[in-house]
């Protein structure tokens, strides 16, 4: 058996760190060309809009209600979250959610690339304020 060909873990009770929208991030097995993370936004609470530099993403919820904005050139539209909703959000989207129901809104996000840091977000104007 090898000790490092396999990645497991759970999902931790605490959050790893804070994405650049705003929501809590804990981390899950990466591989070299893409990355998983559970994303939680808390109730009420809304994301700071932004927009990828380099990456594209792909989201699964798994809990919680809310809304999600999207917008690249001339296209935009707001989608429903619910458990069992999936979304893409190519490079060059500006996006922004938030969570309208009384529970904590829970997403799992493919990342591809992986995440490559702090300066891949870039701010972008959305349709909610951002307390």
């Amino acid at each position: 058996m090898h000790p490092t060909l396999f990645t497991t873990r759970m999902l931790p009770e605490a959050a790893d760190t804070i994405a650049p929208d705003g929501s809590e991030i804990r981390i899950l097995p990466q591989l070299s060309r893409g990355s998983m993370v559970h994303a939680r936004l808390l109730p009420g609470a809304v994301s700071r809009p932004i927009v990828h530099r380099t990456v594209e993403e792909l989201w699964y919820v798994v809990a919680g209600r809310g809304e999600m904005w999207r917008r690249r050139g001339e296209v935009e539209e707001i989608t429903p979250l619910r458990p069992g909703v999936a979304l893409s959000i190519p490079v060059g989207t500006a996006f922004q959610f938030r969570n309208t129901g009384d529970a904590p809104l829970d997403i799992v996000l493919v990342t591809m690339p992986p995440w490559p840091g702090a300066d891949e977000a870039v701010p972008a104007t959305g349709p909610w304020p951002v307390d």
